[in-house]
C-alpha cells in the first residue's frame, strides 16, 4: 500500500540548516526538505535546472549578472544550469528542493557545508 507522507514531519527530521533530507525520488528526481538561514555559498549545477518552493518564510536567491529573485512562503522558482547562484535567508525559511538526484549539493564547490547525497539519505 503506497501512503502519503506528512510534510511537516518530513521537515521535523531536518535538524541542520542547509543540510536538506531526500523524502522522496520521482523518476529521475529527488524532492528534498531543508531548513536554511542566513547565506548558503556562491556555486552553480553545470548540467541540472534546480527548483526551490518555499513552503515557510521567504528565501533570496542571489545572481552575479542579475538582480537577485526574492521568493516568499507559496512560491517557487527555477535556477537554470550552469547558472551562478547563492540563496540567501534572514530568517529560518523551510524550502523543498526538486532537482536531479545527479545534483551535487554544493555544485562545482565544495566547502564545510557540502552534503553528500548518502548525507541527504538518511
Amino acid at each position: 500500500m503506497i501512503a502519503a507522507t506528512d510534510l511537516r514531519g518530513a521537515f521535523d527530521a531536518v535538524t541542520e540548516h542547509w543540510s536538506p533530507k531526500v523524502i522522496a525520488r520521482i523518476n529521475d528526481q529527488y524532492l528534498k526538505a531543508a531548513k536554511v538561514k542566513g547565506e548558503f555559498v556562491w556555486h552553480k549545477h553545470d548540467d541540472e535546472d534546480e527548483l526551490f518552493f518555499i513552503v515557510k518564510g521567504e528565501l533570496s536567491i542571489e545572481y552575479q549578472d542579475r538582480p537577485a529573485v526574492l521568493v516568499r512562503e507559496g512560491e517557487f522558482h527555477v535556477v537554470p544550469k550552469n547558472t551562478m547562484h547563492n540563496p540567501r535567508a534572514e530568517s529560518e525559511c523551510w524550502v523543498l528542493l526538486l532537482e536531479p538526484a545527479s545534483t551535487k549539493h554544493t555544485g562545482d564547490v565544495v566547502t564545510d557545508r557540502t552534503r553528500t547525497i548518502e548525507d541527504q539519505l538518511r
